[in-house]
């Protein structure tokens, strides 16, 4: 390689979004920080919403100062956000109002009312989602049944990333492995679930043409260069839901055994497949079949993650107190191992609020000592989603019939040490933690990969191992973390 390939990855996540420059040589991926900006969520008579107006206004902004750094040669662009949220647009391609945040409320009792359509079981064989209320399925439905007056008036729907790249080139398509998020996709046909939808008298005629991942969507607008300053760079539709994106970046070199979370606001943990695994097995532990890279599957489990710390961290700065994540987790170390555990999962948890009001009164409702200090709900959060691994890891090796070694963490979550650690200890398994930026260095490779020079997502693999540095963690005091499963099980299984 002449020169170094220059390639810029905006990553949204549910909290903030970065632009990141990315420089290959032919041998290795260096990131670099170009711009970070928070993502807030609006409230606005009673519904929660995304701010999608600023956010654009941020990608501009990342482009601009990449390019006033001297980065002129950008050879891509690409854009990964969270899954199943979208934008309508009207005939004449206007936004019609700023998309619905998926924590927004306005799902609850949806999927029943679907289920009454559709049964439950017809829907995962359609599908192969796990069912989680916030799906793109029942937001829809959620519009559909209470008469919202913008779905009446929608030509298009674009999911989140697919939305800024159309702003960004004025190409409308919908990759396809955020398309897979939808519980509205056939991974099965590689195509929509057009027949379901129909029976639920849905309007499929918004649904756009599916593209795979590392596609050259367009190129940026003469209006967008203008605006700019800078020449038409192409756009690359990548992985785009920002978990397909961090799965492509495991540096993993048995693909054959290995588990991986990608850890930050939410956990996802499950496996890569070469096809959907959809069956009664899957359908009864609610496993998710979502794509991958190149044709492959994402099976996996959607957990609660982070959020938990992050929302109880927003509430103490609510009371006045600005702890840093590296202070709690000071803190958590300090408090008494094993004394309460909550199911990350359970939907009181779900939306924003007093978090650390509501782990006390799960655990007062479950018959538990209730956490006062902060450091005992932080350990609590800790060690319960490092035992919901474990139970996650038990699910998918009675699916899959075989025992799973290894277990990747990638994403900033693994900058949370102790978790890192206590993940190793519940579920018996050596940990290898990294890349932190594992959704940008994934968005970025895919770029490399549309662009001709890298070949394959194993090539992107052992390219990044030998550019990001990992961290071992082996697993110690297992007898005590067998005992605290057992007790976390009973409960979880329980309540």
């Amino acid at each position: 390689m002449d020169k170094k390939l220059k390639i810029l990855a905006f990553d949204f996540g549910a909290s903030s979004g970065r632009a990141m420059l990315g420089e290959f040589d032919g041998e290795k991926i260096t990131l670099e920080e170009m711009h970070r900006f928070s993502n807030d969520p609006v409230r606005i008579a009673g519904s929660l919403h995304w701010d999608v107006l600023r956010l654009f206004h941020e990608i501009k902004q990342g482009i601009l100062k990449c390019v006033n750094s001297g980065h002129t040669d950008i050879a891509a662009i690409g854009i990964d956000t969270w899954g199943v949220d979208f934008g309508l647009l009207d005939e004449q391609g206007n936004l019609l109002g700023n998309p619905y945040h998926y924590r927004d409320m306005r799902t609850e009792g949806m999927m029943e009312k679907v289920f009454e359509k559709v049964p439950k079981a017809e829907v995962f064989e359609n599908t192969g989602i796990q069912f989680i209320w916030f799906n793109t399925l029942y937001q829809l439905f959620s519009m559909q049944e209470n008469n919202v007056a913008i779905l009446d008036k929608a030509n298009t729907l674009l999911m989140m990333p697919d939305l800024f790249n159309y702003f960004l080139t004025g190409e409308k398509k919908t990759e396809m492995t955020n398309a897979s998020t939808t519980q509205m996709y056939n991974p099965v046909k590689g195509k929509w679930a057009t027949e379901m939808l129909e029976k639920l008298e849905m309007p499929t005629e918004i649904l756009t043409d599916i593209v795979q991942a590392g596609t050259v969507v367009g190129k940026l607008s003469p209006a967008i260069c203008e605006e700019l300053g800078i020449p038409p760079i192409p756009v690359v539709s990548v992985a785009s839901h920002d978990t397909g994106s961090a799965v492509a970046s495991v540096p993993v070199e048995n693909e054959e055994d290995f588990v991986y979370i990608s850890c930050g606001t939410w956990s996802l943990m499950g496996i890569e497949s070469k096809a959907p695994i959809i069956n009664e097995k899957s359908l009864a532990l609610n496993f998710t079949n979502e794509g991958g890279v190149k044709g492959t599957t994402r099976f996996l489990k959607n957990i609660m993650g982070l959020w938990l710390v992050q929302e109880s961290r927003r509430q103490w700065q609510k009371e006045g107190e600005d702890l840093s994540f590296k202070d709690l987790e000071d803190m958590a170390k300090e408090a008494r191992p094993f004394v309460s555990f909550i199911d990350p999962d359970d939907i009181s948890f779900a939306p924003p609020g007093d978090m650390p009001a509501r782990i006390r009164a799960f655990c007062e409702k479950t018959g538990q000592s209730v956490p006062q200090t902060k450091g005992e709900i932080v350990r609590c959060i800790a060690e319960s989603l490092a035992l919901k691994y474990r139970h996650t890891v038990e699910c998918l090796e009675e699916i899959l019939g075989k025992r799973l070694n290894v277990i990747h963490m990638v994403g900033g979550g693994i900058k949370d040490r102790m978790l890192c650690q206590f993940t190793a200890n519940a579920t018996g398994r050596k940990v290898e933690a990294g890349p932190t930026e594992a959704t940008s260095i994934g968005n970025i490779a895919v770029q490399a990969m549309a662009l001709g020079e890298i070949k394959n997502v194993q090539q992107a693999r052992s390219i990044i191992k030998a550019s990001f540095p990992t961290t071992v963690y082996e697993p110690t005091e297992t007898k005590a973390w067998d005992e605290a499963y057992k007790v976390f099980k009973e409960i979880v299984e329980k309540y």
